[in-house]
């Protein structure tokens, strides 16, 4: 069993046109979420031992801020292939992982993560800026991944839900 953990990056700037949608950053709301949501893998004992980023700015500083905030151990790595990517390029991407990664992070873009969640659990779930998945997949390493196999979708989070518990 794999436990993976899809992350959409928190709310970003659009303030300025004249800046690439790859170089923005995340918007001061952003900068609030993402250590939320790194608090939250504290609390619910979901610590990532991998996380991978999309290489834009904003999942960059989220993935940062999620990591600090949730006492992750290992440097966050970024991987350009998941910047603006489909299910299918998110799922090949966690398929070349070592079989030594168990709860893996991935801080990436809709609408492919939200595809991401439709093709490993057959559900259709919204993923608003900064909400978190967290799916256990029947699988035993990474490379086994594939669109066929089914996941059990655990829970969705999403910042307007913890903001209510607070």
């Amino acid at each position: 069993m794999r436990t993976l953990l899809l992350l959409r990056h928190a709310k970003s700037g659009h303030s300025d046109d004249s800046i690439p949608d790859h170089d923005r950053p995340l918007s001061e709301r952003g900068r609030r979420a993402a250590p939320r949501m790194g608090q939250l893998l504290i609390d619910a004992d979901l610590v990532p031992d991998t996380i991978i980023s999309s290489s834009s700015q904003r999942t960059q500083e989220t993935a940062e801020l999620v990591a600090e905030a949730g006492d992750v151990l290992q440097a966050v790595e970024y991987d350009e292939r998941l910047y603006l990517a489909s299910a299918k390029t998110i799922i090949r991407v966690l398929s070349r992982l070592p079989s030594r990664a168990q709860r893996v992070m991935v801080v990436a873009h809709n609408p492919g993560l939200e595809d991401a969640v439709r093709t490993l659990t057959g559900r259709s779930e919204d993923l608003p800026t900064a909400a978190l998945a967290h799916i256990e997949l029947p699988i035993e390493s990474w490379n086994e991944l594939e669109g066929k196999v089914k996941g059990t979708l655990q829970k969705i989070w999403r910042p307007r839900d913890l903001e209510s518990d607070e």
